[in-house]
């Protein structure tokens, strides 16, 4: 391949990824938006491959037929619920190979033919191994709390905070050593406390807030690949890197305020400011069974539906849709409400809900929708529990203290869809469930949809 058209097919490659984050903005654009992904993808892997200095050697095939067989594995075998950490073990694919690339840059040996140009290449192989180093472990706890193989409840050791800045000072000092010719013994060490690093930082924040630490690690994954850019001196990959580094750094800061969180709180890890126990929770948690859901359902007008990542489990995501489809014939309104950290992934609602054709115009986000729970008849809670949870406004004690959430404690009723009474994934106790207007419909939400569809009157 000839320099003109290696370039010619990087520079499409970038404008696609562009053209591919944009058109995710919105739901309408999104399916188009992931094919311009694709391409844009292929065209960068296929020009790397055949650009000029690239040995087409025997290795290298294997690797991409490898590496192909397994990513259609994983793709047809993955279910929605997984996808989050499966996103999260994918990027600490990126942190381990900026890791491997580093290393391997420092063990190769490099003419200069300038001071400057050996201290810039000695810069971009220690901060592309440091970043690499946090964003593989820091992943891969990440995926271990998605998965259910770790806690979810976070590692609050003393002091936390002083040690990350003492490990990043040493990093920096070790840095300078390097620079200075100590040897590679300085780089072997920086990348070793910076896995410990990765993995404390993640470790210090609690189930509730992975949503945040998904998006943070795909920021993470960027600059690591970024910084590979620079190392390689491969400007696809330094405009790939540079993309998803801001979009996830972007998308983290806004999801941060959705939760009235501040941002440097989330790299330093650990959320919140409580200094005491949380508040006790009164009560009794009443259920009810399918034919009073139904019969409130009925006598309604008005319907708010909030899903969560118990829909997402229990694969729900068809029966309600139906259940929106059978209420509006009926001339009822029903909406939904969608907080911007629903599930364990940003849009993982969003995604369930389009899979299961519900209408885009009457799936609404938080900001468009808290204001009108006063006026509604009947709100159905699938499978979610934090961002349902008033201890958020009335307990300063509260792990989730300040975070903005959807208030459908204060409609007329609320009927809470969940397995058992247990706390759920992060832990926090909710007020909601033992609140006066409120009842709880037990079981998996699949089924109880399912049998809810049969007492809607047609």
């Amino acid at each position: 391949m000839s320099f003109g058209i290696h370039t010619a097919a990087y520079i499409a490659a970038s404008v696609l990824f562009i053209l591919s984050l944009g058109g995710l903005s919105g739901q309408e654009s999104a399916k188009r938006a992931v094919w311009y992904g694709i391409v844009g993808m292929a065209i960068a892997v296929m020009a790397t491959v055949f650009s000029p200095g690239v040995e087409l050697s025997f290795t290298l095939v294997l690797m991409l037929i490898i590496g192909t067989i397994l990513g259609t594995i994983l793709a047809k075998r993955v279910e929605m619920t997984g996808m989050p950490q499966l996103v999260a073990a994918l990027h600490s694919f990126v942190g381990l190979a900026a890791v491997f690339i580093g290393l391997n840059s420092d063990l190769t040996a490099h003419e200069f033919a300038t001071n400057a140009e050996k201290i810039i290449h000695e810069v971009e192989i220690f901060l592309g191994v440091f970043i690499g180093a946090v964003t593989f472990t820091g992943s891969i706890i990440a995926y271990g709390k998605l998965a259910g193989k770790i806690g979810g409840k976070a590692l609050i050791l003393p002091g936390r905070h002083t040690y990350n800045v003492a490990i990043v000072a040493v990093s920096v000092l070790l840095m300078m050593l390097y620079m200075d010719g100590a040897g590679s013994w300085t780089l072997y060490l920086m990348t070793l406390i910076a896995f410990v690093l990765g993995a404390h930082l993640v470790m210090a924040i609690g189930g509730a807030d992975m949503p945040v630490v998904v998006s943070m690690l795909n920021s993470y994954s960027g600059w690591a690949a970024a910084a590979t850019g620079f190392l390689l001196g491969n400007d696809l990959l330094i405009v790939t890197g540079a993309l998803v580094g801001s979009s996830g750094a972007i998308l983290s800061y806004i999801m941060c305020k959705a939760m009235n969180r501040h941002f440097l709180s989330v790299i330093l890890g650990g959320f919140g400011g409580a200094t005491g126990p949380a508040m006790e929770v009164d009560g009794e948690q009443i259920a009810i069974d399918v034919e009073g859901v139904g019969a409130a359902l009925n006598d309604a007008d008005s319907v708010i539906i909030v899903p969560g990542y118990g829909m997402a489990v229990a694969q729900a995501q068809q029966a309600v849709s139906e259940l929106t489809r059978q209420l509006r014939a009926l001339g009822k309104e029903v909406r939904f409400a969608i907080h911007p950290v629903a599930g364990r992934l940003p849009g993982h609602m969003n995604v369930l809900l389009a899979e299961a054709k519900v209408p885009y115009d009457i799936v609404l986000e938080m900001d468009e929708i808290n204001e009108d729970f006063p006026e509604t008849d009947v709100v159905i809670v699938i499978g979610s529990n934090d961002i349902v949870n008033p201890a958020a406004q009335e307990d300063p004690n509260s792990p989730i203290a300040g975070m903005p959430v959807l208030e459908v404690w204060k409609a007329k009723q609320v009927f809470v869809s969940k397995r058992g009474q247990g706390t759920g994934y992060s832990g926090i106790e909710n007020p909601l469930f033992y609140k006066d207007n409120t009842r709880m419909f037990y079981g998996d939400a699949k089924d109880s949809i399912g049998k809810l569809l049969h007492h809607i009157a047609v």
